[in-house]
């Protein structure tokens, strides 16, 4: 008898997976269907810096200092975080789905809660990459905000050591991790029983990501930085 048996329906190991990795395809597809036959929106003209409008950030003024190697990370960066901020939707639709199981057919699953916090786990570490190109990881901004854009663009490539020191012990990390848990076979240990390694493989092409998208800010800061300096001189 199966350990499985008598806790009613129960995902596959295999459509889990392979769920995740098809279903933001599918959604991105819908969403360019749908804005296929949309009319385009009328541009709308932006008021130059003074004019109720704050001073650009280190963001916009990297925009026009990337290069080929700096646009297909931030390509990568950007794509990975569209493609897996559709899973949210599928953590919505595993706890509706128990809710409905435990307290109308009194049949709680087994899965749901493993498969929901490791899906959320595995979204938070490959979204480094994302928030880092969009600027929305947490900062101190004590003295930060109180410089011009050239001293905060300075301060940024200060601090990116501290930064590269982060992301190369994580990657160092999650490999370890990754090839620990490939080479043993590594299963978590609820009764669902899923395979771990894809999981910390996961973690490990996260913090890679996350890497990349620091080696791409810290080039576009370094011409910014540059660029400034002669434009002041």
């Amino acid at each position: 008898m199966s350990d499985l048996e008598g806790f009613g329906f129960v995902m596959p190991h295999w459509l889990y997976w392979g769920w995740l990795a098809v279903m933001p395809l599918i959604m991105i597809a819908l969403g360019r269907w749908r804005d296929s036959g949309k009319q385009p929106e009328t541009e709308i003209s932006v008021p130059p810096v003074g004019e109720g409008q704050d001073a650009p950030s280190t963001v916009e003024y990297q925009s026009s200092d990337e290069s080929l190697f700096t646009r297909a990370i931030d390509w990568i960066s950007d794509k990975s975080g569209l493609f897996i901020s559709f899973w949210t939707v599928n953590a919505v639709c595993f706890y509706f789905f128990e809710v409905i199981m435990r307290y109308i057919f009194n049949t709680p699953t087994i899965w749901v809660h493993e498969a929901s916090y490791l899906l959320l786990g595995m979204q938070y570490v490959l979204a480094g990459g994302f928030a880092l190109l969009h600027g929305s990881h947490v900062r101190v901004d004590v003295v930060y905000n109180y410089l011009p854009v050239r001293g905060r663009v300075g301060m940024d490539i200060f601090t990116s050591m501290f930064f590269f020191m982060f992301a190369l012990v994580l990657v160092l990390t999650s490999w370890t991790y990754f090839s620990n848990a490939y080479s043993m076979g590594e299963t978590t240990v609820e009764t669902w029983g899923i395979q771990y390694w894809p999981v910390k493989g996961i973690m490990l092409l996260g913090s890679v990501l996350l890497l990349l998208a620091g080696i791409s800010k810290l080039l576009k800061d370094i011409s910014v930085f540059i660029r400034l300096g002669r434009e002041a001189s």
